[in-house]
């Protein structure tokens, strides 16, 4: 039996794409996950291929055991998040993956006008924190290996961004 996404992608998520999209696909990743790195152009190619029949969700699961940077970047745009600036970031954090630091990710805040003082505070919300948690939670009821990992429509993906994309072209043809 295949492995399912639990819970299934709900309000909680941060989404983009239309609910009723044909396709899901949800990502556990880490932002200092070099895979994670590299899964990410693909996962925006896949995205402007196949437009409105897309929807993604991404999930943290912070490697912190073998990346510094894995909390705080993920913190650091659940931050963002609670000014309507989660994507943004998630996408500043990811192009900038190499150059990684605290400071970095005070830097994006700034390029990104988030209000200072919020962004600081909101590195420490308990609340935040909680979400992350909730993410590594469903990592671990969802058996995910690794990161990055993707769920297509609530199935375990077994492979890579690259294989979702040719599944995707070979499933269009």
């Amino acid at each position: 039996m295949p492995v399912q996404l639990t819970p299934a992608v709900s309000e909680r998520d941060h989404v983009q794409g239309p609910a009723k999209a044909a396709i899901e696909i949800v990502e556990f990743g880490d932002f200092q996950c070099p895979d994670c790195g590299i899964a990410y152009p693909v996962i925006k190619q896949i995205q402007k291929i196949y437009g409105d029949q897309i929807r993604f969700a991404f999930r943290n699961l912070p490697l912190t055991d073998i990346h510094t940077y894995a909390k705080i970047a993920a913190l650091a745009a659940e931050a963002a998040g609670q000014q309507h600036k989660y994507w943004e970031m998630h996408d500043l954090i990811y192009e900038h993956q190499q150059e990684l630091s605290n400071e970095l990710l005070y830097s994006l805040a700034d390029q990104l006008s988030l209000n200072a003082e919020q962004f600081e505070n909101d590195l420490h919300n308990r609340a935040l924190l909680e979400r992350i948690k909730d993410d590594i939670q469903s990592a671990e009821n969802s058996q995910v290996p690794g990161t990055p990992t993707f769920f297509v429509n609530g199935k375990l993906f077994d492979g890579g961004a690259e294989d979702l994309l040719q599944v995707l072209r070979e499933s269009a043809e």
